[in-house]
């Protein structure tokens, strides 16, 4: 029993080599016996004194260990269908685990084809081969089997042929009648029970067949230049010749492993991966082409060997690809000459851009404020967007600041730019407190607008000051904004703390020249007020502010100072 047992370890590992194709897809027909192997020379670099190798299958996505059954057993290096069902088909790898990393030894895809109930094969599975009359030739039947107690029988056109027994069917002389389809039939006994594998080549006999041309693998070994991070895309080329040979297979390996495919993976991962397989047909000649995809290069990558391997017809092709670093060139003269020309405009542009920024802030800003509909005043629970403080002396002499107030600044803020003021004669109703009245309604406002003049004193004027004073430099709720309506010589007659506001904080009223809604003096006042989106009012009480004294009485009825449009 043991040698028994010896014998058959020893004819296995002999026929490894010749039994294990390394093609990554296959075709089998259901009901036949069947094995996956993988090369042991594969294995070698994997030695170690305790290791385990595994067989998974992938279906649906999901990746599930193989597991033995009366049907499915595993040995040595192989995995046996008896027999193969449709259910079997899938992808399948063999992994070997040392207990801290699993590696993958080899993938196949393995298709099971249903099998033609009215004839002996299924044209999707057979191989052509096409032969000149005259010539000698001998059909092979492949080595579905690893056991000796097994008989064979040759069948052409799914008829017994002449008796033949071997595993090669030899033709002395082809004659066009040699034609048809030849079935390979093995019968293999297991466990008490018969099973059969089956191999199918259709014989096309010529006249005048085209030559016979080599298998072979576009263009040779080569070195590709490259460059750390970038992106390669090796192309393998097989030619098969003037017709399609189904089994044919490429593929790629790296050092001697499987790359991952490139369907249905992350963008960044893995940084290799393999391309589908395709077949093409240029005029009367075959291909088979496939893509390796290295999407960025490593410094690991340089010292790898990427093989293609083309099989078909029992016959094997590689071609090996290595890349290497490329050489660093100089820079062509007109790309240096514009680089230092750029170099040295650089400053002067940035100069130039600095300077027209500083000058035209307050435009960039308020452009800035309109494209985006910017907003500062949403939810700071404010009432009004600015208090206006202003002599209300009703002497002759500075009426025309008090129009200024009273007319001019809330037709243009108010109506044009959609700011909300809070002018003390206007909108507050007689009775109140005049000390909480003013902090409360300072407090109710974002900013503080100061109409500042030679005659600016008065009681109620200095106290509106020295609380909007106290409210923006101690308790800094409140900004304040300075117009300068009239030329002021001595401002020793305002609070020492005014010096303390930053000088960019003064508007100067330039009387006609500062009239018009697109001047200087709106600009700056718009950039000091708060940003918020244009809304465009109703008219209001502003309706009734003309010349003269009427526009200086105070309005408490008949107007709705909220209404937007």
């Amino acid at each position: 029993m043991t040698l028994m047992i010896f014998l058959v370890m020893f004819v296995m590992e002999s026929a490894t080599e010749k039994l294990c194709p390394l093609r990554a897809s296959i075709d089998v027909l259901e009901g036949e016996y069947f094995f996956l192997c993988y090369l042991e020379s594969r294995q070698e670099h994997f030695q170690e004194e305790a290791y385990t190798i595994n067989w998974y299958k992938e279906s649906a996505g999901k990746r599930q260990l193989v597991k033995e059954t009366h049907r499915i057993a595993s040995q040595m290096n192989f995995l046996e269908f008896w027999p193969a069902e449709l259910s079997d088909s899938g992808n399948y790898s063999v992994i070997h685990s040392n207990g801290k990393q699993n590696l993958t030894i080899q993938k196949w895809t393995l298709n099971v084809l249903e099998r033609n109930k009215s004839s002996c094969f299924n044209k999707n599975h057979l191989t052509t081969e096409i032969k000149s009359a005259g010539t000698g030739h001998s059909l092979k039947c492949s080595d579905l089997s690893i056991y000796e107690n097994e008989s064979i029988t040759w069948y052409k056109d799914c008829k017994n042929y002449e008796h033949e027994t071997e595993r090669e069917l030899n033709f002395r002389t082809l004659t066009v009648q040699h034609s048809g389809i030849y079935t390979c039939k093995i019968l293999i006994s297991h466990e008490g029970r018969i099973y059969h594998s089956t191999n199918t080549i259709k014989l096309v006999v010529e006249e005048d067949a085209a030559e016979a041309v080599t298998l072979e693998i576009v263009g040779h070994h080569e070195e590709i230049e490259t460059e750390i991070g970038k992106e390669e895309i090796l192309n393998c080329t097989g030619f098969l010749g003037y017709y399609m040979q189904e089994d044919a297979s490429l593929y790629w390996l790296i050092n001697q492993t499987f790359p991952e495919q490139c369907t249905g993976i992350p963008e960044n991962e893995p940084s290799v991966c393999e391309e589908e397989f395709k077949k093409l047909q240029l005029g009367n000649k075959f291909y088979v082409t496939r893509l390796l995809r290295i999407k960025k290069v490593r410094d690991e990558d340089m010292h790898h060997n990427f093989t293609c391997m083309l099989q078909a017809d029992e016959s094997t092709q590689i071609k090996i690809v290595k890349l290497k670093k490329g050489k660093t060139q100089d820079l062509p003269v007109h790309i240096f000459t514009t680089g230092m020309v750029l170099a040295l405009l650089f400053p002067f542009v940035v100069v130039a851009v600095v300077f027209v920024f500083v000058m035209f802030r307050v435009d960039f800003v308020l452009f800035y404020r309109d494209t985006c509909r910017r907003d500062d005043t949403a939810g700071d629970g404010k009432e009004y967007d600015a208090f206006v403080s202003y002599l209300k002396d009703c002497a002759s002499p500075i009426e025309e600041e008090r129009e200024f107030a009273l007319k001019i600044l809330p037709m243009i803020l108010e109506e044009n730019f959609g700011y909300k003021l809070c002018i003390f004669e206007r909108d507050v109703f007689p009775g109140g407190a005049f000390v909480d009245d003013i902090n409360s309604f300072i407090d109710k406002s974002r900013r503080l607008i100061i109409i500042l003049s030679q005659n600016y004193v008065s009681d109620r004027a200095i106290y509106e000051l020295e609380s909007g004073l106290h409210k923006a430099l101690v308790e800094r709720k409140t900004k304040i904004i300075l117009i300068e309506y009239m030329p002021v010589s001595d401002y020793n007659f305002l609070p020492e703390s005014l010096s303390l506001l930053p000088s960019k904080r003064v508007v100067k009223w330039k009387k006609d020249k500062s009239l018009p809604v697109n001047s200087r003096f709106w600009k700056n006042l718009r950039y000091l007020m708060p940003a918020k989106p244009i809304k465009i009012k109703t008219k209001g009480h502003c309706n009734n502010l003309g010349l003269g004294s009427e526009a200086a009485q105070p309005q408490t009825e008949g107007c709705d100072l909220n209404t937007v449009v």
